[in-house]
């Protein structure tokens, strides 16, 4: 039986950072948010995740973002999403 994880940290980086100076991708995070499982299901098919002004649909096994919405709106762009487990 496989879980799929109750909740994600989501974290907004610029996507065409050159250089991090040695930065962490948190460290370069314009905006990050820990998000909950919903127990919906969001029109990708993914599990849909919300907090903090965001609503992610998540594929739980390949920690990919399929759709995002950030207070209410797309993604700007040259933003990227990423995603971490949280305990």
């Amino acid at each position: 039986m496989t879980t799929e994880p109750q909740r994600f940290t989501i974290l907004l980086v610029p996507e065409h950072v050159e250089d991090r100076g040695g930065a962490s991708v948190e460290d370069s995070a314009v905006r990050s948010a820990v998000v909950e499982a919903t127990g919906e299901t969001g029109a990708s098919g993914y599990p849909r995740y919300a907090g903090h002004g965001i609503v992610a649909d998540i594929d739980p096994s390949t920690r990919t973002v399929e759709a995002l919405l950030v207070d209410g709106a797309e993604l700007d762009y040259g933003l990227t999403a990423t995603v971490t487990a949280t305990s």
